[in-house]
């Protein structure tokens, strides 16, 4: 996987870090979560949730990105682990966060989760002039006229 295209998924998430989660083996279904990136860590960010929310159980998971502009696509594989680290629950604590719990940070329902990432499929939609014009014309349009799509170890 081109460095590249790990970068452009890491800085568009990072423009818009929200993501679809859900659980596998489950039927429910995802759910939108708002990523806590770290800009040193490429395989792992976290959320906040609650005790009681359904991925609240953690375990084998798929996360669902699309980017503000619609040009990068991701479906990521991990695991979800409760986060245990106060130092990392408080680095990410915002007033977004706080305005989730009644009681803020001290709120008995509050879990925050880490996402450990295992692998991706990445899709940067950048269309060639050539594919464009096919797209316009009724023409056979290949899908690498489209722009980049790559699986990725992370």
């Amino acid at each position: 996987m081109s460095n590249d295209i790990r970068k452009t998924m890491w800085e568009a998430m990072s423009d818009s870090p929200f993501l679809m989660i859900g659980l596998d083996n489950t039927l429910q279904h995802s759910e939108p979560m708002t990523a806590q990136l770290d800009e040193n860590a490429d395989s792992e960010f976290w959320f906040y949730t609650t005790k009681t929310n359904r991925i609240a159980k953690g375990g084998p998971a798929k996360a669902n990105f699309v980017s503000k502009d619609h040009k990068v696509f991701a479906s990521i594989r991990g695991t979800l682990k409760p986060e245990t680290d106060e130092a990392v629950i408080d680095k990410y604590w915002s007033k977004m966060a706080a305005s989730w719990y009644e009681q803020g940070r001290e709120d008995p329902s509050l879990l925050m989760m880490r996402f450990e990432l295992d692998d991706a499929e990445v899709w940067i939609s950048d269309p060639s002039i050539k594919g464009l014009f096919k797209l316009f014309t009724d023409g056979k349009v290949e899908p690498e006229m489209m722009g980049e799509h790559k699986k990725l170890g992370l």
